[in-house]
């Protein structure tokens, strides 16, 4: 990096978290040179439909689609204070043949909104990748913990067991529902189309003389050479921004699934029951050397506390825009598309990353189900003594003056849980006494959690991931 590069503030979501492929989508490049293509399929779709364009004229144009002249284009805007025109005039000074029939009886909207659905179709489908990635990370983790029984949580208060599969099955479904919901989104996305100024496609009405069947035919060939199926039916100016409204909110619920998971994890944590990946020389603290701070997952909570926030301006956005259009929408989305993208890939990445590294330690789950396995076993007792015989009311007023004396002595003293001692001397709980050891095995209080797992996996995650190539790898993460 150059001392310049260092004095000129940098987008953490391009300089440190994202990745390069979702980075070049929203790059100048990759923006421009759409343009450029847009342009040429207009032309093309023109020439067949009887337009005087030549083929020296759309040969001159795809020869330099995607070289670009940034210093014209950039010094022709600082002249014209039009971002569009500047690039039409850029582009003729490298084709001149073709410069009279450059956008031709396009408007401005005509190559920024369809680049912009371009740009975000392809980041959804990158998304869409990275999403998968996650799923199959969760599976495989929840898969090899399937009946690993560890202590569940209601309001953050010990509960009944489940496994460390199962729970990660809730972290898996969430992200089901969001692969689902992205899934939905790509196969109905549009195009703008061929529309004109203010949507009522007059230009070119006027360019093939009033031929209505020609300007329908000449929509749906753009759509068909940029590689859509399909076209807004209707639009103003601009594509409308309830686009945009439903983009995000895909995106937040991807941030949000995210969240909970880290959040999840970073409890996990503290309670010493799993660990994120942690590098050899990692260093968690720069003055506590022991520590182990969840610093992955806090990352992934920081920026999707940031992409959740998103949808509220493009609903923002979307409600005021007046009549065909108004321009205020356009700085705002130059920054929350392309950031809800890069802050989302950076959500995924780190979020595989952990998912495909983290650890549980059993010993650590083991040792937190023995202190509060003796409180859940209590029913289990009390219904195996009433089975031999026992009055059900006498035994669970027995049971429970003797659960809150143990649990008394466990907050007051400090020491461990005792009531299994105190049933084991109570004559009242005799039918027990010698099956009450059995009847502790901590497998025999997760419930189906085991095959919740392996139904789950079979029935919806493995037909979801057919969808990903064998190639495709997490891979190794610098934070």
């Amino acid at each position: 990096m150059s001392q310049q590069q260092r004095a000129t503030y940098e987008n953490p979501l391009v300089g440190r978290y994202a990745s390069k492929e979702m980075s070049f989508v929203w790059s100048p490049q990759k923006k421009f040179s759409t343009w450029r293509h847009l342009w040429i399929a207009l032309a093309q779709a023109e020439q067949e439909l009887g337009q005087d364009i030549s083929d020296e004229q759309l040969a001159q144009m795809r020869e330099f689609a995607d070289t670009i002249n940034f210093d014209v284009a950039e010094e022709e805007e600082r002249v014209r204070r039009h971002d569009v025109m500047s690039h039409v005039h850029a582009f003729g000074v490298q084709c001149p043949a073709a410069k009279p029939i450059i956008h031709l009886g396009a408007t401005s909207c005509y190559v920024t909104d369809n680049t912009e659905l371009i740009q975000i179709r392809a980041a959804l489908e990158l998304t869409s990748v990275s999403l998968l990635k996650l799923i199959r990370a969760l599976r495989d983790f929840a898969v090899t913990h399937r009946a690993q029984a560890t202590l569940g949580f209601t309001h953050y208060q010990p509960a009944q067991l489940t496994t460390v599969g199962k729970r990660a099955c809730l972290w898996l479904h969430d992200f089901v529902l969001d692969y689902e919901e992205l899934q939905h989104l790509l196969s109905q996305f549009p195009f703008r189309g061929v529309k004109g100024t203010t949507g009522t496609q007059a230009s070119f009405l006027e360019l093939f003389n009033g031929d209505h069947q020609a300007v329908s035919a000449l929509d749906r060939r753009v759509t068909e050479l940029m590689g859509f199926k399909r076209s807004l039916p209707i639009c103003g100016q601009t594509y409308t921004r309830k686009i945009d409204t439903m983009v995000l909110n895909v995106l937040a619920g991807i941030a949000s699934s995210a969240h909970k998971m880290a959040t999840d994890i970073r409890l996990l944590m503290n309670l010493k029951e799993a660990d994120e990946p942690f590098a050899e020389k990692q260093i968690g603290s720069s003055a506590m050397a022991y520590k182990r701070n969840p610093m992955r997952s806090e990352r992934v909570c920081s920026i999707a506390r940031y992409v959740m926030t998103l949808p509220n301006t493009a609903a923002g956005t979307h409600s005021t825009q007046w009549f065909e259009r108004t321009l205020d929408d356009s700085a705002n989305r130059r920054i929350i598309l392309p950031e809800g993208f890069l802050g989302t890939d950076a959500i995924l990445a780190i979020s595989t990353n952990v998912a495909s590294g983290m650890r549980i330690w059993p010993l650590v789950i083991e040792r937190r189900i023995q202190e509060e396995l003796p409180f859940m076993a209590t029913e289990n007792i009390m219904m195996a003594c009433v089975k031999a015989g026992g009055d059900r009311q006498e035994l669970h007023e027995v049971i429970r003056l003797h659960a809150v004396a143990a649990a008394n002595r466990v907050k007051e003293e400090g020491v461990e849980n005792d009531l299994l001692d105190r049933v084991r001397t109570d004559s009242r709980f005799t039918a027990i006494h010698d099956t009450l050891d059995s009847m502790l095995d901590p497998s025999g209080f997760v419930g189906r959690a085991p095959e919740q797992v392996d139904d789950f996996v079979e029935q919806v995650v493995d037909p979801i991931l057919t969808n990903l190539s064998d190639d495709s790898s997490a891979a190794d993460l610098q934070v």
